[in-house]
C-alpha cells in the first residue's frame, strides 16, 4: 500500500464555455482533515462538470487498485484516470462511486476501469492524473476525500 500525498486542484466546464461552479478547499469534515469539493453543476451552455483532481508522476506497476476515504452527500461521482496514453481531455479510465454521508473508504481495482472514448488499455505504470469528477446532470456537489492510497 502506498499512501499519496495529493495536491488537488479544481477544474470546471467553464474552460469549455460551461456555466458550472465550485471550490475545493482543505477543510475539516466530520472530524477528519479533508480536501472538499463543493458547487453546481449546469449542463447549461454544454457543460455539466467541476472536479478535483491532482498530478501523479510515480510508477504504479505494483499496485492493483486505489482506494479513497470519502464522504458527501449520498450523490454519485466518477473517479477518472488519465495516463500518458491519453491524449484527448474527454478521454480517461473510470468508475462511479456513491459518497455516503458518513467516512468510508472506497476501493477500485484497476481491473474494474472502464475506458472512456479510447481504444487504450489501462497500464498502472503509465498513470498520471486522478480525478473525482461531479458530472452529467444538474445537482449540488459535496463530496470530502481525506485520504488517497494505491493497493
Amino acid at each position: 500500500m502506498m499512501e499519496l500525498d495529493p495536491n488537488w486542484e479544481f477544474v470546471a466546464d467553464t474552460i469549455m464555455g460551461g456555466v458550472s461552479r465550485g471550490q475545493v478547499a482543505q477543510t475539516q469534515v466530520a472530524g477528519r482533515a479533508a480536501m472538499r469539493l463543493t458547487g453546481e453543476v449546469s449542463t447549461d451552455s454544454g457543460g455539466g462538470f467541476i472536479q478535483m483532481a491532482f498530478d501523479f508522476a510515480q510508477d504504479a506497476s505494483d499496485h492493483t487498485g486505489i482506494a479513497l476515504d470519502v464522504c458527501g452527500n449520498g450523490q454519485r461521482y466518477d473517479l477518472r484516470l488519465r495516463t500518458t496514453r491519453l491524449t484527448r481531455a474527454w478521454q480517461s479510465f473510470r468508475c462511479d462511486f456513491t459518497a455516503p454521508t458518513a467516512w468510508t473508504t472506497i476501493t477500485v481495482p484497476f481491473a474494474m476501469l472502464v475506458a472512456h472514448r479510447t481504444e487504450a488499455v489501462f497500464d498502472p505504470s503509465e498513470l498520471r492524473r486522478v480525478g473525482v469528477v461531479a458530472v452529467g446532470r444538474e445537482f449540488a456537489v459535496d463530496v470530502a476525500v481525506s485520504g488517497v492510497r494505491l493497493v
